[in-house]
């Protein structure tokens, strides 16, 4: 990530958005729907389509998604800076993954576009 956000909120309403735009093809070879509630200071819930034309960032929960990530907001930011925290975060409790599970082996590449 060549910018690291202060807040999921910056990431997820700023950030991440204008990076979509600028390489939507990209965006769409990650090819999934994920939900993102993030608690806490700096967080909220957002819906990221990177399955449709184009890809899309919104401010609330959208149904459909096919993996849900549920993180507070200090444990997220500190996953943007090292990624192999969330399997350690996953088997604390302290990161849920509702659905497919390997989709969020994916998000990787969306937070690379950023």
């Amino acid at each position: 990530m060549a910018v690291m956000p202060k807040s999921a909120s910056e990431l997820f309403d700023q950030i991440l958005p204008g990076a979509i735009a600028k390489a939507p093809e990209k965006a769409k070879e990650v090819g999934s729907i994920y939900v993102f509630k993030i608690a806490g200071e700096g967080g909220g819930e957002w819906t990221v389509d990177l399955a449709n034309s184009p890809p899309s960032i919104k401010k609330e929960v959208v149904p459909g998604a096919q993996c849900t990530i549920e993180v507070a907001h200090s444990d997220f930011i500190n996953m943007l800076t090292n990624p192999a925290l969330g399997m350690q975060l996953f088997m604390q409790g302290k990161l849920k993954v509702a659905g497919d599970p390997m989709l969020a082996m994916k998000l990787q590449k969306l937070f690379s576009l950023a």
